[in-house]
Parts: C-alpha cells; sequence; structure tokens
C-alpha cells in the first residue's frame, strides 16, 4: 500500500545546507588551491634559478628551490612531476574504493594528505625529501580529481552540465596562474618556504569539512551495506539479525543450526579474502572496458599530447619568457596572460558546446578546431621577436587551446556508463600526467640544455599540439553513443541505509534512471 503524504514526508531524509550551486563553489576553489601548487612550484620566486660565475670568476648565488638545492634543469623538471607518484598509484585505488565508501568522505582523505604533504614541501631539509613530499600532493590530488567531475556532472542542470565542468576547469589555468603571481610575490618578498606553508593553510578547512559535513552519494553507485554490495559477492554465511540468532556456548543458532565460533572467523577471513580478489576482479573487467572503448581511447591519446605541451608551458614558461624576451617580470606576465585566458576560453568552450547541443561529437568538433588554430596562434607567437607582439598573439592562442577543457571531460564523463565514471576520470587523470605534462617538464629540460636556445624549444614543443588536434579529429568519425545513462536497469537503489541521495534528483532528464 502506499505511504500517505504525511508519513512519507516525515520519512524523507533532511536537506542537507549546500545547495548544487554551493558544491559547485567549494568544489571550485580547492580545484584552484590544488593548481595554485603547480604555479607555485614553476614560478621564479620559489623555483628559483641556479646559481652562475661569468668569466671574470664573479659568481651570483642561487634563489629559490633549485638554487638552495643546487639543482640541474633535469633534477628541477623531476620535482615538478614527481607528484606523479602519488597520482599514478592512488587514482585507481580512489576510484575502486568509491564502490564501497562513501567518496565525498575519500575526497576528505585525499585533502588530508594534500595539506600536510604541502607543508612538508615548506619544510623540506633536502631534495629528496622534498620529492617524497611532492608525491604525497599527488596522492592528495588523485581523491579529488577521480571523485569532484563525477559530482557536478551528477547535480549540474541537464542543460548547462558542459558549463558546469567549464567552471570546474577553468581554475585549472586560474589556479597555476594565481600560483605564479602568488609564488613570485612571497619568494621574492619572504622566502620560497612561506608560501607552501600558506597553501596547506588555506586547504587545511577544506579537507576537515570534508569529515564533518553530511556526505553526498555518487549517481551510479551503492552505499556500503546495500543490496549490490552484499550480492557482489557469494558470501558463505547470510546476514544475521537479533530475531533469528541467538549466542550459546560460544556458538551462533541459526534456523537451529549452530556454527561455532572459530568456524565463524574462518568463514569471515575467507569472505574478506573473496572480497579483495573480487575487488581486483571488478576493477580488471571495469579496466577491459574502459580500452575497449575506441572514443575513450581516442580522446585520452589527444588529451595526453595536448597535456604535454600544457604542462611544459605551465613550468617553463616563465622561464623561457624571461630569457626569450628578458621580462623581469616573466611569473606577473604569464600568470596574467593565463588568468584572462584560461577564465574566458574554459567558459567559452563549455558555452559553446552546450549551444551547439553537448554530444560526443560536437565536443571532439569543437576539441579538434580550437586546438588547431590555437597550436597556429602559439607557434607564430614564439616566431616574433617583439614582445608585445608575442603578447598579442600568444593570448589568442591559449584563449583557443583552452576553450578544450570543459569538452575533453565531457567526453571522458559521456562515453562510459556511470558506475565507471570516477575509474574514467582517474584513468584520464594518470594517462595525461604520466605520459603528458610528467615527462615534458624534464624532457624539455634536457632539451634546452642540448638546444641552449628558448625560442626553439618553445616552437618544438608547440608543434606537438598539431599532433593533439589530428588525433581529436579521428574522433569526429567514431561510432559515438552517450552512455551516461546506461545500466539504469540494473542500478540499485540511489537511497543508501542511512537515507542518503544524491543532491537533486530534479536534474536528471528523462532518459536517467528512475530512484
Amino acid at each position: 500500500m502506499a505511504p500517505s503524504s504525511s508519513s512519507t514526508a516525515e520519512d524523507l531524509p533532511p536537506t542537507p545546507w549546500f545547495t548544487p550551486k554551493r558544491v559547485l563553489i567549494i568544489f571550485c576553489v580547492i580545484n584552484m588551491i590544488n593548481y595554485v601548487d603547480r604555479g607555485l612550484i614553476a614560478s621564479n620566486g620559489v623555483n628559483g634559478s641556479i646559481g652562475t660565475c661569468d668569466d671574470k670568476g664573479i659568481c651570483k648565488s642561487g634563489s629559490g628551490i633549485q638554487g638552495e638545492f643546487d639543482l640541474t634543469n633535469f633534477q628541477d623538471g623531476l620535482l615538478s612531476s614527481a607528484f606523479m607518484v602519488g597520482l599514478l598509484v592512488a587514482s585507481p585505488i580512489f576510484a575502486s574504493l568509491a564502490k564501497s565508501h562513501n567518496p565525498f568522505r575519500l575526497i576528505g582523505v585525499g585533502l588530508s594528505v594534500w595539506t600536510f604533504s604541502a607543508a612538508g614541501c615548506g619544510s623540506a631539509f633536502s631534495f629528496w625529501f622534498i620529492a617524497i613530499c611532492r608525491m604525497l600532493v599527488g596522492v592528495g590530488e588523485a581523491s579529488f580529481m577521480s571523485l569532484a567531475s563525477p559530482f557536478i556532472d551528477d547535480n549540474a542542470p541537464v542543460s548547462q552540465k558542459t558549463a558546469w565542468l567549464a567552471m570546474f576547469y577553468m581554475c585549472i589555468p586560474t589556479g597555476i596562474a594565481l600560483g605564479y603571481v602568488y609564488g613570485g610575490f612571497v619568494g621574492g618578498h619572504f622566502h620560497w618556504r612561506y608560501a607552501f606553508w600558506g597553501e596547506a593553510l588555506l586547504m587545511l578547512p577544506f579537507a576537515a569539512f570534508c569529515f564533518v559535513a553530511k556526505p553526498l552519494q555518487l549517481k551510479g553507485f551503492s552505499h556500503v551495506g546495500s543490496k549490490k554490495a552484499l550480492t557482489s559477492v557469494e558470501t558463505v554465511s547470510p546476514v544475521i539479525d537479533d530475531s533469528e540468532a541467538s549466542k550459546v556456548d560460544d556458538h551462533i543458532l541459526v534456523g537451529a543450526v549452530g556454527i561455532g565460533a572459530d568456524e565463524l572467523k574462518k568463514t569471515s577471513k575467507s569472505d574478506n579474502i573473496l572480497n579483495i580478489l573480487n575487488q581486483f576482479s571488478l576493477f580488471a573487467e571495469d579496466m577491459k572496458a574502459l580500452l575497449a572503448d575506441k572514443v575513450y581511447v581516442v580522446n585520452i591519446f589527444g588529451y595526453i599530447a595536448y597535456n604535454f605541451v600544457i604542462g611544459a608551458y605551465s613550468y617553463w614558461g616563465p622561464k623561457a619568457g624571461y630569457n626569450i624576451y628578458h621580462m623581469k617580470n616573466a611569473d606577473t606576465v604569464f600568470g596574467g596572460i593565463t588568468i584572462v585566458c584560461g577564465i574566458l576560453g574554459t567558459l567559452s568552450g563549455g558555452f559553446i558546446l552546450d549551444r551547439m547541443s553537448a554530444t560526443i561529437s560536437n565536443a571532439f568538433i569543437l576539441l579538434s578546431g580550437a586546438t588547431f588554430l590555437g597550436a597556429i596562434f602559439c607557434f607564430i607567437a614564439f616566431c616574433f621577436r617583439g614582445l608585445y607582439g608575442f603578447i598579442v598573439l600568444f593570448a589568442v592562442g591559449e584563449l583557443l587551446v583552452f576553450a578544450t577543457q570543459a569538452p575533453v571531460n565531457y567526453v571522458s564523463l559521456h562515453c562510459v556508463e556511470p558506475s565507471l565514471r570516477p575509474l574514467s576520470m582517474a584513468i584520464s587523470t594518470v594517462s595525461i600526467h604520466i605520459f603528458g605534462d610528467v615527462p615534458s617538464s624534464p624532457l624539455v629540460g634536457v632539451l634546452q640544455d642540448n638546444i641552449n636556445n628558448w625560442r626553439e624549444t618553445a616552437l618544438i614543443l608547440t608543434s606537438i599540439l598539431f599532433l593533439a588536434a589530428g588525433i581529436w579529429f579521428i574522433g569526429v568519425f567514431l561510432h559515438r553513443v552517450d552512455k551516461s545513462h546506461d545500466g539504469c536497469e540494473n542500478q540499485v537503489s540511489r537511497i543508501t541505509t542511512d537515507g542518503r541521495m544524491p543532491l537533486l534528483n530534479e536534474n536528471e532528464d528523462e532518459s536517467s534512471c528512475e530512484t
């Protein structure tokens, strides 16, 4: 019998204080702080320079991290990429744990690791100590970047999903640019260590918030203890409630059958082993499904080539600008260009895709076209001898290049089933870093050490954007299916055992799952 309206209202869980827009704002701020760290360690004020001696024997002491620890360009580039070790290991783990633990709490765990690691960078006493702290920073980033995007996609209005993703990914270039300015100011006026301690203090309240606030649940995932979690493994003993079981002389009586305490312990250990094996099996099946998806693979290959360039730009950009155009305020110039172009470009890409009708095919068209045009402008910019001509052309190029941020992540989220979205974002994040910006920083450092010409190095690097545009262009011709609402018939109730639900049910369109 259907319950009365009054009893239904009483049974509904209380509405959390945060609305979808507030969730977006919170995640955007966290993402910005996360990427402030990227710009911070690349800024001249924090990264610094190695000590030099001229022909007359007059030596100038180094500055920042590179000067204090006497690092080569290769070591310096490795330092920027060290976070990838933690990111590589932790991203698949957090994505898999999301199926058995609340993703909101997992984000809190990751942000806590991030906070203490950033503080450790400021307290570093050697190159290896700060390198280890940078690895742990990657662990913190892994939890957030794998799980934040699915939360935003769940809660965004149907007609504005790409725009909301654009707002979130807009914080990447904005955060990096603010990191340039922040690192340059703090490193120049105080000491580079204070910059790390400051960002750790900024992140600390958000790490605590993820533990204190009532957690949200992702679409397509059951909470711990749900029917789906129980049936994923064949358990030896059934779930027992107080009315069916009693304990007599160290035996559990279930339906007139006695099970000894020792036997129960053995059964529990056997269940734990089976659960672990089952988790590995499910992870292997999920990975196989991702790698078999041609749309996903093409999208990631293009993203890798794209991020190879963007990662090297973000790390070596200020130093290249300082050497090519003799910018004394290279941190501020590159930071200002990246802030303006990053915000306008990323938001424009999201809104344009929504206006075009957000589909995977249109996303690939926008990705290939914007990247190709952006590559042309950036390449011509580095050919210019004059500073002002470079700034104008490079700004236009960055505006076009950053328009890809929302569409590329839209494809990663919508070409897979809802239950695969955290893993999809995790593998995407790991791939673009381990094959993209992680090797690009030290490789560009090696290239510059051999060529010793920043202009030629920048031109060689920029040409890789044409490769990214070509790969994404292939995606236009692939068979594309939006799977973001697949698997509804097998999806368990999204109301969890303690009454939690995804924040916005009303944002789902008619093709989404019934609750």
